[in-house]
């Protein structure tokens, strides 16, 4: 490595405000919590609102929305995968994902907002500028984000517990901001934004700043303990990138890994369904009257925006609540054990919130059951790809970080634009009327198109956590993993 390359990232301004070898609370806080609360907002907004402003508010066709977003996956997966080795092949004093963080506060805050700037009124005009910027934030801006931000879990340490506590804030910051796009944009949608795109316009360019100035405290409140193990952010040692080939064969080799990705893919994809038709769920299933009775909206046309806050909020504090007691569960009885029990509740919300119809009392205690019962692999899914990456080690002697968190970013970012395709493409198919009127509520869609929003919003994910509490069943990477790291520790000692 260059004097100039050191000379760079030795920078005050630059270099990492953490020095001890053990996670404490600033790091939590700014590096695992508040940075990427900030980092992922829009994403947060865009999984439960995107689709509405692409279809209510700019009134793109559904058919050019499916065939776009099918698309965009190619381009996001091989994104994602792209990054990840760039990651793996960057040695620098700040590490190899931290120097992709800061790039990031460029290009995922700019991205993040082409989307609400269209200058055009031709809606072929609009379908060229949407598929451009749309494919900027997904296969650009947030690959490069979230490939380097998965990344920094298994290389923040080998200490088990802190990184289960780092996962945790991690993904307590990823919930945080699906609060913020289920809970309070879509009252700021139904009540203020409506359909003027000068005000979306304004209200992204807000949070567009908000992404910038905190990936950069992110970048300042981090740093790579398991990366200065091998001497890569050292100016004396350059240790030898290891193929994405190997890599591959490594993972792909162990069941374990496979395991965790089909359970991630399960649970990451049906929330994505089920967030993004939640807006229509709210809109033309729900009985919003229920809002306007009690005086609290003047009207259902601004009502279902209220509905889908209470929603939000009664899933939020469940899973707020379990924040406090999953880490220490997953450390008594084991991520596996944990997790698996999580998932069986969350079968059992996902069938009271179906048989609830359209009254929102059962939906909302069903609702508020199903995301308690996501919180354990919510909180500690990063950490159960780290102890993986850990047991590849043990029996491969390969670090597959670039690898594994390539595919966990590229799985949670398609994962939106795949199941939203799906969903135009089921709305298309049911008869949806996109030019019906919100303030009639129920009766502006047919029973058909009611059916088929109700299926993508509570169905499809009360399935998918049945076949995800079998995958984590089958999960026993935890049994051996400290005597595995005491034999990769035992491995270093001696070269």
């Amino acid at each position: 490595m260059s004097e100039k390359k050191q000379g760079i990232w030795s920078n005050p301004l630059l270099s990492s405000k953490i020095s001890s070898p053990n996670v404490k609370p600033p790091e939590m806080l700014f590096g695992y919590l508040i940075g990427p609360f900030g980092a992922l907002m829009a994403f947060g907004i865009f999984t439960s609102q995107l689709q509405n402003y692409l279809t209510n508010v700019l009134k793109l066709d559904l058919g050019f929305l499916t065939g776009l977003q099918l698309f965009s996956t190619i381009l996001i997966v091989a994104a994602n995968l792209v990054v990840g080795q760039l990651i793996e092949r960057t040695k620098t004093l700040a590490g190899k994902a931290r120097p992709w963080i800061l790039l990031s506060a460029l290009t995922l805050s700019v991205s993040s907002v082409l989307m609400f700037s269209v200058p055009f009124e031709n809606q072929t005009a609009r379908m060229v500028w949407i598929a451009i910027a749309y494919n900027l934030y997904y296969a650009v801006g947030f690959s490069i984000y979230n490939t380097a931000n998965s990344t920094l879990v298994p290389v923040s340490t080998r200490n088990s517990g802190q990184r289960a506590t780092l996962a945790s804030f991690t993904n307590i910051a990823s919930l945080g901001v699906m609060g913020v796009g289920s809970m309070i944009f879509p009252a700021l949608v139904s009540m203020v934004l409506k359909e003027d795109q000068n005000l979306w316009f304004v209200a992204m360019l807000a949070v567009a700043i908000f992404t910038a100035l905190t990936i950069l405290l992110q970048f300042q409140f981090t740093r790579e303990r398991v990366t200065e193990e091998s001497g890569s952010a050292t100016a004396e040692t350059k240790a030898s990138s290891i193929s994405i080939g190997d890599q591959l064969k490594a993972a792909a080799g162990e069941k374990m890994w496979w395991l965790v990705i089909l359970f991630y893919v399960g649970f990451q994809w049906t929330g994505a369904m089920k967030n993004g038709s939640m807006t229509f769920f709210c809109q033309w299933v729900l009985d919003n009257s229920f809002f306007v009775d009690l005086g609290i909206m003047e009207n259902l046309g601004d009502a279902w925006g209220a509905s889908q806050s209470l929603l939000a909020i009664l899933g939020a504090i469940p899973m707020a609540l379990a924040a406090t007691v999953v880490v220490p569960l997953a450390n008594k009885f084991g991520k596996r054990q944990t997790a698996f029990v999580g998932m069986v509740v969350g079968v059992i919300g996902g069938i009271i919130a179906g048989l609830g119809g359209s009254n929102i009392v059962p939906v909302a205690i069903g609702v508020a059951l199903k995301c308690l019962g996501s919180a354990p692999a919510c909180y500690l899914i990063l950490a159960m790809l780290a102890d993986v990456i850990d047991h590849i080690e043990f029996t491969s002697n390969i670090r597959t970080d670039g690898l594994t968190m390539s595919v966990y970013s590229a799985l949670m970012v398609a994962g939106t634009p795949i199941c939203n395709a799906i969903f135009s493409g089921i709305l298309g198919a049911s008869g949806y009327n996109q030019n019906a009127n919100v303030a009639l509520n129920t009766l502006g869609q047919s029973a058909v198109a009611q059916s088929a929003i109700s299926i993508s919003y509570i169905w499809v994910e009360a399935v998918g956590y049945a076949i995800c509490a079998l995958l984590i069943f089958l999960w026993t990477v935890e049994k051996n993993l400290p005597e595995e790291q005491a034999a990769i520790a035992a491995r270093k000692k001696a070269r």
